[in-house]
């Protein structure tokens, strides 16, 4: 099923918007649901990372090192 969703851009990202599709080809429909995909990802990848961090620092991973030494 598809949504219709309608969006009120500033003139500047409007600008911006339609130029970047001009210039790779895309629709400007693509380029908003990539980037809203993209931006729901990196939020829940946050999210996740912080209550991961938690559980890390207690297991005595400080670091991307502490890390690197465990699975290597």
């Amino acid at each position: 099923m598809r949504y219709v969703l309608s969006l009120s851009l500033t003139e500047q990202m409007a600008k911006e918007l339609n130029s970047y599709a001009k210039i790779t080809g895309r629709n400007k429909s693509d380029i908003l649901k990539e980037s809203l995909s993209n931006y729901l990802w990196e939020i829940k990848f946050k999210e996740t990372r912080k209550r991961l961090s938690v559980k890390a620092k207690k297991a005595g991973f400080l670091t991307e090192d502490d890390v690197f030494k465990a699975v290597s």
